[in-house]
């Protein structure tokens, strides 16, 4: 029943838009302009807000790999810091090995400088001591000279008292001839005593022998070497050789 009123309701519809069209095209009807404007749409710009994404989101990792993680960062800081340590020190011992080869070499420095000014030192008071060695040496062998002079002078004056002496106290033998000497070796103490006589060497003639030792043993003592220097006695009168022969006595 519905459906067959829809569907006249349609047909009644399209029969009255036919009869209208006929009368339009009868009457001469003309339709009315109608001005239509065209406009661009105009766009609101709204600003669009982007949903942030979502971030995925690690899976929680266990307690257990998470110590394990600080206990490698905090071996790999240790190491490193060791390391860092261990430059240091290393750079610390060169520049100390570097300050202490520069301070050997300024020690050896000064030390070659110190060895060449007590080598000139040493040269010049060497040389000092030469000089005043020389010195002395040369006035001590004037001085030695000197006094050997004055010794031998003194020495001279006491040979000729005792040449004079024995030659004072010796008798001369009848059996005495020309060419006859006898050395006799007299030894005396520092008061002047004769203590010994020793013929060194004979005449050949007994009596002329016996009458140089007897001229000795008759003067007994010099008693002027009691005056003499010590030294010079001990030098030069401690024993005297005498030589006699009837054409003179010598010392």
């Amino acid at each position: 029943m519905g459906s067959f009123f829809s569907y006249s309701v349609a047909v009644l519809v399209s029969l009255a838009l036919h009869l209208g069209l006929l009368a339009i095209l009868f009457v001469g009807w003309e339709p009315e302009t109608t001005r239509v404007m065209i406009q661009p749409q105009y766009i609101e710009a709204k600003l669009v807000e982007l949903a942030p994404k979502k971030v995925a989101q690690a899976k929680a990792k266990p307690k257990a790999d998470i110590a394990k993680q600080k206990r490698e960062a905090k071996k790999r800081k240790d190491k490193l810091a060791a390391q860092k340590k261990a430059q240091d020190k290393k750079r610390e011992q060169e520049r100390i090995a570097a300050l202490s080869e520069k301070k050997r070499l300024e020690a050896l420095r000064l030390a070659e400088e110190q060895r060449l000014r007590d080598e000139q030192e040493a040269a010049k008071e060497a040389e000092r001591k030469r000089i005043e060695t020389e010195f002395a040496e040369a006035v001590a062998a004037e001085q030695a000279e000197i006094n050997a002079q004055e010794d031998e002078r003194v020495a001279n004056s006491y040979r000729q008292l005792i040449q004079q002496r024995l030659s004072e106290n010796w008798s001369r033998p009848p059996s005495a001839r020309l060419g006859m000497e006898t050395l006799i070796r007299i030894r005396l103490v520092p008061t002047g005593r004769i203590v010994g006589v020793t013929i060194l060497t004979s005449s050949g003639d007994t009596a002329f022998d016996r009458s140089v030792e007897q001229a000795a043993l008759k003067v007994e003592q010099f008693v002027e070497l009691q005056g003499m220097k010590p030294d010079l006695f001990e030098r030069k009168f401690r024993q005297v050789d005498v030589a006699f022969s009837p054409e003179d006595l010598r010392l």
